[in-house]
């Protein structure tokens, strides 16, 4: 009689090769990745800090992997129009998002997001961190932070400090600086930083917390004071100009530059492209671009930057709940 006994062992390699079927085409995926164009989404309008750094990075990506990284602006909301159409794209790797600090700032800012910062992308690698400078109009009288903190004691609601608009940078960073020292500061917001910047010049405002690129020419000109940079250290850029933890320990307020990617993009494409990126910063040409625009890059693994980006998230949501601000 004919043995009907099926050996076990080539069934449990078919099966053990069915697991792997899954796996195998977005390993193979990673390995070709990319064949095509990728576009880099820039919430803001071209020729900003956003746009310049992600342009930066998409010819150092260009340059590795041998496809062709374009920066599409889409500006809007805060960045808010851009950083949707991201999160709603499709998770292959060819839709990514340049962040900035307004991926950290506008989740408790706009209390009606249609996604999740959190949720609805992935990080894969951070690019750099750029200080703000608080700069006042030369007829000030404080040379110091102390003694601006002294004047503006002596002043209450007196001072007017300008800003880009409500919920940017150079808002908050300043809401943060009235939230840790107790002073009290009227706040005029501007459509932009460069109007402010106008009208700190001429005297109509007293105080602006500039982005470091837009301020130091006229801080290194004489037309304007700087007595602190924001980061928690002095920068290489204005080493004369004290941080403002010198005066008030525990202050930090940088902006930032990053990459995510819409969330369920396949782990080994992450991975690929956070590599690159961390070897185009590791390129002294790209470094010193960087450095010219006043940042010191910042790089890590795609899990680095995500716990970096929900510090920087939560840190700005008790300072907009200080403030009372809300998205016009």
């Amino acid at each position: 009689m004919m043995s009907t006994t099926i050996s076990r062992r080539p069934l449990l390699l078919a099966a053990a090769s069915s697991l792997l079927l899954p796996t195998l085409p977005r390993r193979a995926l990673a390995l070709d990745y990319p064949t095509r164009p990728v576009r880099m989404v820039v919430g803001f309008p071209a020729g900003g800090s956003a746009d310049i750094v992600a342009r930066i990075v998409a010819q150092g990506l260009t340059e590795r992997l041998g496809a062709t990284f374009i920066v599409d602006n889409k500006p809007g909301a805060g960045s808010n129009f851009g950083t949707e159409a991201v999160a709603h794209a499709r998770p292959d790797g060819y839709t990514l998002m340049a962040d900035s600090v307004s991926n950290a700032i506008n989740p408790s800012l706009y209390r009606n997001l249609n996604y999740d910062q959190l949720k609805d992308l992935v990080p894969v690698a951070s690019i750099d961190v750029v200080p703000n400078v608080m700069d006042v109009n030369l007829d000030v009288p404080a040379k110091t932070v102390p003694e601006f903190i002294a004047y503006a004691k002596a002043n209450p609601g007196k001072i007017t400090m300008g800003s880009g608009g409500i919920g940017s940078s150079p808002h908050i960073t300043g809401e943060l600086f009235k939230m840790m020292t107790g002073v009290d500061m009227l706040h005029v917001p501007y459509r932009g930083v460069a109007p402010a910047t106008t009208d700190l010049l001429g005297g109509r405002i007293q105080v602006l917390f500039d982005t470091l690129p837009a301020a130091v020419g006229n801080i290194r000109a004489g037309r304007i004071r700087a007595l602190a940079v924001t980061s928690r250290q002095r920068s290489k850029v204005l080493p004369d100009v004290p941080a403002m933890n010198e005066f008030v320990p525990g202050y930090e307020a940088e902006s930032f530059h990053g990459i995510s990617a819409p969330a369920g993009t396949p782990r080994e494409i992450v991975a690929k492209l956070n590599a690159a990126v961390n070897a185009a910063l590791a390129d002294p040409q790209i470094r010193a671009r960087i450095a010219d625009l006043g940042g010191d890059v910042f790089t890590g693994t795609p899990e680095d930057y995500g716990r970096y980006l929900a510090g920087e998230i939560e840190r700005w949501r008790k300072v907009i709940a200080f403030s009372g601000a809300k998205a016009e």
